[in-house]
């Protein structure tokens, strides 16, 4: 399975690829006026230290000098891993010149937008997959 989603807000929006590789899922998340990668992250699932029926995940990130797609990563990584329960890799590069504080706001809605746009298609294909047998 392979994709491609897109914010569509019009400002500040954001495109991930997303494959499984066997049952891991790779993300590739860009925007802005130069895409580039700047973070790389990787989450695996986990039992919930709060209540071990829960699926939850632990993540580690690695970002390049003078990048700030840490977070973004890291979250993205995580949200998937324990919702997918599997393990998840995301690189992110995004880049806005001079971009605002409101910027940095609408890219955080933004990348929210993108894990439901990719748990949406993600659920579409399995439930696909679970009528045909």
């Amino acid at each position: 399975m392979e994709f491609v989603v897109k914010t569509d807000k019009g400002n500040f929006d954001l495109e991930a690829s997303v494959r499984f590789v066997g049952k891991d899922l790779l993300v590739a998340i860009w925007g802005g006026e130069r895409p580039h990668i700047g973070a790389v992250a990787i989450a695996q699932p986990r039992p919930s230290l709060k209540d071990p029926a829960q699926i939850s995940s632990t993540g580690s990130v690695f970002c390049l000098m003078g990048h700030k797609e840490d977070d973004l990563a890291k979250t993205v990584a995580e949200i998937l891993a324990a919702t997918i329960n599997t393990t998840v890799v995301v690189t992110a590069g995004i880049h806005w010149h001079n971009i605002s504080e409101e910027g940095i706001r609408k890219v955080t809605e933004n990348s929210q937008i993108l894990i439901e746009l990719i748990l949406d298609r993600i659920n579409k294909k399995m439930a696909r997959e679970k009528v045909k047998g």
